[in-house]
């Protein structure tokens, strides 16, 4: 994790955030100056940003929405009051409405980035003021500081080459919480390809079969919002095991960038868990990344425990050999 120490200070009224990365001035001022890569990693997980204007001068402004698993969005807009490339630049961050007007009741602070060298990589160092020890504390209270962490956590994969930062790495499951879990893995061919192989029926009884000896035999896909799905697995032959499946509806779908879906046991009761798939390209080769949330730890642990993560590298292999060719 880059964030080393996150400190408020309720007499000085501010937020400061110290973050670390093996990467130098150059690469992370790109990282904050780019719209594209700054939507990789402004907002927390679930909470991806989707930045709608970007005017990179003093007095312009960068206006952007976050949207979370379940459909909720939250806007923002920066105003440029100072850029000293590459070293830093400070903004007023602002809670925006759905048309990017600051909304009135919601408190704004001025934030400095400063970038500095750190060894053979770069220090970080943002530092909010806010207007008011209530406003501070409104803020810390809406969850700003692990939200912080949790997003400053997805930088690394911006600041390397996407093959350097997941090629042949496998399967990677990340313990982000007590609830959740982030998976990924990287294979090669373009996006637009690994989103048909997760939304097309006869593409998914290709690949997504988990260990050999198995066979998926319903295939019911959602497509759009409020569509429902449903898919089913049986063993083949001497092969172990009892056929099951899973269940559930979507909530989200962005093609062919982000589907977010329930996902139950069939027939069984309980809640169900949270799966929120994002697809990113770069230079012909794709990142999959899902985020899973549990409705709590004993649920969590027990489904890991299940081999899944060691299932779904077997479904990625066959997804890279018999699809992505």
């Amino acid at each position: 994790m880059p964030v080393t120490d996150v400190i408020t200070d309720p007499e000085q009224l501010t937020m400061t955030v110290v973050a670390d990365f093996d990467a130098p001035i150059e690469r992370l001022w790109k990282a904050y100056t780019d719209p594209r890569q700054l939507e990789r990693f402004w907002g927390p997980p679930g909470w991806p940003a989707a930045f709608t204007a970007f005017d990179l001068t003093v007095g312009g402004f960068a206006q952007y929405r976050m949207t979370g698993p379940r459909g909720e969005s939250a806007a923002g807009s920066w105003e440029y009051l100072r850029i000293d490339e590459p070293r830093g630049f400070e903004v007023i961050d602002r809670f925006a409405d759905d048309d990017g007007q600051p909304i009135a009741d919601m408190p704004s602070m001025r934030m400095t980035f400063a970038f500095e060298p750190a060894g053979a990589g770069t220090r970080m160092t943002t530092v909010s003021h806010f207007e008011s020890a209530d406003a501070l504390e409104q803020v810390v209270a809406m969850g700003a500081v692990e939200g912080t962490k949790l997003a400053m956590g997805q930088l690394d994969a911006v600041l390397q080459d996407l093959r350097d930062y997941a090629q042949g790495k496998g399967t990677r499951l990340e313990l982000l919480d007590d609830t959740h879990v982030r998976i990924t893995r990287l294979v090669e061919g373009p996006r637009e390809l690994v989103w048909r192989a997760h939304h097309d029926p006869e593409l998914m009884k290709q690949w997504l079969l988990g260990p050999d000896g198995w066979e998926m035999t319903e295939c019911t896909v959602a497509l759009a919002a409020g569509d429902s799905y449903r898919t089913s697995w049986a063993p083949i032959g001497d092969t172990a095991g009892q056929a099951f499946g899973f269940e559930g509806e979507a909530l989200l779908v962005d093609a062919p960038r982000r589907a977010v879906t329930t996902e139950r046991m069939q027939g069984m009761e309980g809640p169900s868990t949270l799966n929120d798939l994002n697809l990113y390209e770069e230079d012909g080769a794709t990142l999959i990344t899902l985020l899973i949330e549990y409705p709590d730890l004993a649920t969590r642990d027990m489904i890991l425990a299940t081999g899944m993560v060691d299932g779904m590298e077997a479904s990625y292999a066959r997804l890279q050999e018999a699809v992505l060719v």
